[in-house]
């Protein structure tokens, strides 16, 4: 085994144990801790593709394999008999994360265009971000808290975020919903709809039944989902949008788990299609109009590239930036 592979592993995952997992899961940080102080398992995991090592996708592959979850010394030795396994389905799996909380950071920024809108995202999985306007948002903003429902009323999907400043929030108009994914998803089928459960941290209450609700929406009412790189589908997708609606293209989270040689590439064809919204780590890639420092360790939620605000990546938090410069159009 490349002795490089090894350290590269070692290091990624210790990152993760240190930054990433605590506060979310505690058997995450506690087999990423293993594998960090286990040669053993390190060398085992080595064996995956290097653009397949990402921890949380490594996590849910050993316990789509069936790796025991509660026993450390257990998990670890099931790893390292396993190795050829779980480097064979990491290679057939992406980080497919359908957060649906995601909307409630993205709403504020959905509220500056006036609709109709035709939304498309990129990195869409199943679409789960496709449907800002039929989820309920409840909003806390010290003492006070701010809600907003469908017409239709109180949505199965209630999404709780705090917040922080004066955003204006309203209900978006979607008429059109499509994605694009490597490899999309579909609500419908059970074997996609157990991946994107499975992609839930061990830990974190809620969310796993928020998703479930998620899914029933979608699987309802399907989003036009297709196969292909973000750049290259885009153009041909987006001219199937109704005229009569403003495009708006999402990027939620997805430049991150693309190649930095591909990551403008997208950012390009998401500006020509129409209005861009993305959520980003700062310092991820240059197509912001004026970069903001993460105050909180947040990323960045941006149209078409004017930072408006630092949000939880998955939606927990909004936190808006006043005079930030933001036109309706």
């Amino acid at each position: 085994m490349d002795q490089d592979a090894v350290t590269a592993v070692v290091d990624r995952f210790g990152r993760f144990a240190r930054d990433e997992a605590p506060g979310r899961s505690a058997v995450y940080e506690a087999w990423a801790r293993r594998v960090v102080d286990d040669p053993a398992v390190a060398t085992a995991l080595a064996r995956i593709a290097p653009a397949r090592r990402q921890p949380p996708l490594v996590f849910a592959v050993v316990r789509l394999l069936g790796a025991p979850m509660d026993d450390l010394d257990a998990w670890a030795a099931w790893v390292v008999a396993y190795a050829g396994a779980i480097a064979d389905e990491c290679g057939r799996r992406s980080v497919q994360t359908n957060e649906p909380l995601r909307c409630a950071a993205l709403l504020p920024a959905l509220a500056l265009i006036d609709g109709p809108i035709a939304l498309l995202e990129v990195g869409a999985s199943g679409g789960l971000c496709l449907y800002p306007d039929r989820y309920s948002y409840r909003y806390r903003r010290g003492a006070q808290t701010v809600a907003l429902d469908p017409p239709s009323g109180v949505s199965p999907v209630v999404l709780r975020s705090d917040l922080e400043g004066m955003p204006e929030l309203r209900m978006p108009k979607v008429v059109w919903r499509a994605g694009i994914d490597l490899q999309p998803l579909d609500a419908r089928r059970r074997e996609d709809r157990a991946w994107l459960t499975g992609l839930v941290w061990p830990g974190e209450e809620g969310r796993r039944e928020r998703i479930d609700a998620a899914l029933d929406i979608a699987a309802a009412d399907p989003p036009v989902l297709v196969a292909g790189d973000g750049a290259d589908a885009l153009p041909a997708l987006a001219a199937e949008a109704p005229r009569d609606a403003t495009l708006v293209v999402t990027t939620p989270g997805v430049l991150a788990h693309v190649p930095g040689a591909r990551r403008a590439a997208i950012i390009a064809a998401a500006r020509t299609a129409g209005r861009w919204i993305t959520l980003d780590a700062p310092a991820l890639h240059d197509g912001w109009t004026r970069r903001v420092e993460s105050v909180r360790g947040g990323f960045s939620l941006a149209l078409d590239g004017d930072v408006l605000a630092e949000v939880d990546p998955l939606g927990a938090w909004v936190a808006w930036h006043p005079g930030s410069g933001a036109v309706r159009r």
